[in-house]
């Protein structure tokens, strides 16, 4: 059966590969990017991001000489920004201690800030052509469907499980082309709903399609439901130019800048919330004055709802009362900081307003 998968994958990809950017030559550089980027990030997402990131950090000392500003602004929008920031550590680690090269060596990979054992196979069996095998989300779907694999995939076992599955279909010596090759597939043919088994070159072999059970397959634990959050942020100005907050650098979007705010609580208003908020972090007292929108974003784990208000406050002296960088800039200038979602969108309706 081994033998069977990996050359009908193969011969499949060989015919069938999509010409994306990162594909046809083994820099591990651009391999690692393109994993880090890939990470629950659709291709057709990734593609204009990891052009601009390889025309402005070409290689691994571009990166590391980099700002953390300007690494955060040329990944704005794709979002896990963890990614980005774990990227930039380890492209300065590798500067320091490897010559500004990726180690051909899997174990050395894993000590990589960011890079976890899918990212590590990848660049592993792509780059140096190591026999490690890839198991993400599309691979997990290929092998339930196929063996079957009849219990949750989303589990540590499972995850265990599938891995030493995947390892043991690897054709010594090819494993690149064969990860690549069943990722596609899953991308491409084995889809979530409505597969394109007629298209596949598994179906011979496949236990899902033999049995019609493509639908019940890959079965999922059930995951707890997401919560909503309903946050506001305060537009306070002086002298033509608005106030921004830098974020801590570890947490969700850490290192980016945001409008100050917070979330409100059970059983605040808006207006004081966010007065609560400003006194928190900025030590002023201040009172809203008027809606400028409301804004929202799902993330994977929670949804958000921001409320933002042009702010009045007596006493402009700023004296953050949290380890924060704070500055005030034009909204023209609002562009070269980095910003979540929310932010993003309410920068540019600053600037439609001409303020």
């Amino acid at each position: 059966m081994k033998e069977d998968i990996s050359s009908l994958l193969i011969n499949w990809y060989k015919l069938n590969a999509r010409s994306l950017p990162w594909r046809g030559h083994s820099d591990p550089y651009a391999i690692w990017v393109s994993e880090i980027m890939l990470q629950q990030t659709r291709v057709d997402t990734v593609i204009p991001y990891f052009q601009r990131w390889m025309s402005s950090f070409s290689d691994i000392p571009a990166l590391a000489a980099a700002s953390e500003d300007e690494v955060l602004l040329a990944w704005e929008g794709l979002g896990y920004y963890a990614r980005a920031r774990a990227m930039h550590r380890a492209a300065r680690l590798l500067q320091q201690e490897h010559g500004g090269q990726l180690p051909a060596d899997f174990d050395k990979l894993l000590k990589l800030p960011g890079i976890g054992a899918y990212t590590a196979a990848a660049i592993a069996s792509i780059a140096f052509g190591q026999d490690h095998a890839v198991v993400d989300g599309n691979v997990k779907r290929v092998l339930a469907r196929v063996l079957p694999y009849t219990r949750p995939v989303n589990t540590p076992a499972a995850e265990k499980e599938l891995q030493q599955t995947a390892h043991s279909l690897l054709p010594a010596g090819n494993a690149g082309d064969h990860n690549q090759a069943v990722m596609e597939l899953g991308a491409l043919v084995c889809l979530p709903r409505n597969p394109r088994c007629t298209d596949c070159p598994l179906t011979g072999i496949c236990a899902a399609f033999k049995e019609n059970r493509q639908s019940d397959l890959p079965v999922m634990k059930e995951k707890a439901p997401v919560p909503h959050l309903v946050v506001t942020a305060g537009i306070l100005r002086r002298n033509g130019r608005v106030l921004i907050a830098k974020r801590p650098s570890s947490g969700l979007l850490g290192g980016l800048w945001e409008f100050p705010g917070g979330k409100v609580e059970t059983g605040e208003t808006h207006a004081a919330a966010l007065a609560r908020e400003l006194q928190e972090e900025l030590g002023i007292q201040a009172s809203v004055a008027g809606l400028l929108g409301t804004y929202r974003h799902a993330y994977t784990h929670f949804s958000v709802t921001l409320h933002a208000y042009h702010v009045c406050a007596p006493e402009l002296e700023i004296n953050p009362l949290q380890p924060s960088e704070v500055r005030w800039v034009s909204t023209a200038e609002l562009a070269d900081y980095p910003m979540g979602k929310l932010d993003r969108m309410i920068s540019r309706d600053l600037l439609k307003e001409g303020t």
